[in-house]
């Protein structure tokens, strides 16, 4: 049996894989299972994923002959694995040595669902640690009580799927796969479904996976229409949360949240080409009508004046012509 299968998409990034792959032979384990998927790179990425499948062991190599995205190469990864949990890592990032023992220890000893975990952010030669938005410590707890407040940062805010480890039960329940084809906020739908849908989880205070921020070639960094993609994957929390059996206490949380992410877009507006920035303004608009409308003044009243304001002027830009949708 496969204790834990760790997924790996990588998509053209020869300067950084060579790191990755090291830090993964420094947690091999003979019971561990390495995914490494490949989304059609155009560069020397394939050929040093094929030399690791030779030479680290746990290896499999999975290559996609057409591009599809963060979240189709994580879905590729989920369906691939075998071990009883899973775990994620991104092709540029790279991990402390023997940090997966030690988590795959925590989430056993716990029991739960899945457990999430701090991370180390690296911009250029800086370092920071940024810990998950959640109080309490090493007690399992029920995800949903982890939702709210609306007005502050809490655990479904801490989306990224590599900070943590899930059990293969989600696997089962269909909880753990992501929107197929999302391009970027692709965690935010998947960590709302975690919380609302699992039975139970807990934070540790464990570090060990180093986030590499800055890569020239991440959609972070690339302000093309691919970023528009926040939109339809916000879309799906706010429609998702609408079902929910709490959706009263929840909406509220998931629509101001939306905002915040259309203000912040908003306000660096500058770095996306002409045509994106000008697309960026009318999804925007739609997607503000298309809320809750009495939620949405809710959220509206508890921001700051200036994202406030942002929004509001947003909200009453003219319909776009028929066609423009997001």
């Amino acid at each position: 049996m496969v204790k834990l299968s760790v997924i790996v998409p990588f998509y053209n990034v020869q300067q950084y894989a060579p790191d990755t792959l090291k830090s993964l032979r420094a947690n091999a384990r003979q019971d561990f299972e390495f995914i490494l998927v490949d989304d059609c790179s155009r560069d020397e990425t394939p050929d040093i994923l094929a030399r690791a499948e030779r030479e680290l062991p746990g290896a499999v190599y999975v290559r996609h002959e057409k591009n599809g995205g963060l979240a189709t190469a994580r879905n590729t990864g989920i369906d691939r694995a075998r071990g009883e949990y899973l775990t994620f890592l991104d092709g540029d990032d790279w991990l402390a040595p023997g940090y997966y023992e030690q988590l795959v220890s925590s989430i056993e000893g716990l029991g739960c669902d899945f457990v999430r975990t701090d991370h180390v952010q690296c911009t250029a030669r800086a370092r920071s640690v940024h810990r998950v938005p959640h109080g309490r410590r090493g007690v399992v707890m029920d995800p949903r009580d982890a939702i709210l407040p609306a007005d502050r940062s809490t655990s479904v805010d801490y989306a990224y799927a590599w900070a943590g480890v899930y059990h293969r039960r989600l696997v089962d329940r269909g909880l753990l796969h992501f929107t197929d084809g999302l391009r970027t906020a692709e965690d935010r739908p998947w960590i709302w479904k975690l919380h609302r849908e699992a039975e139970s989880f807990a934070t540790v205070g464990l570090l060990g996976v180093f986030y590499r921020r800055g890569v020239a070639s991440s959609l972070t960094q690339i302000g093309d229409v691919r970023q528009l993609d926040f939109i339809r994957a916000f879309d799906q929390v706010v429609a998702e949360t609408a079902e929910d059996r709490d959706a009263e206490k929840l909406l509220p949380k998931a629509v101001r949240t939306y905002c915040a992410i259309i203000s912040h877009h908003l306000g660096s507006i500058e770095r996306f080409e002409p045509a994106v920035a000008r697309k960026l303004k009318s999804m925007s608009a739609v997607a503000l009508r298309r809320m809750p409308q009495d939620v949405l003044d809710e959220a509206l009243d508890s921001m700051d004046v200036q994202r406030a304001t942002r929004l509001r002027r947003l909200r009453r830009r003219p319909a776009p012509a028929a066609g423009v949708a997001a």
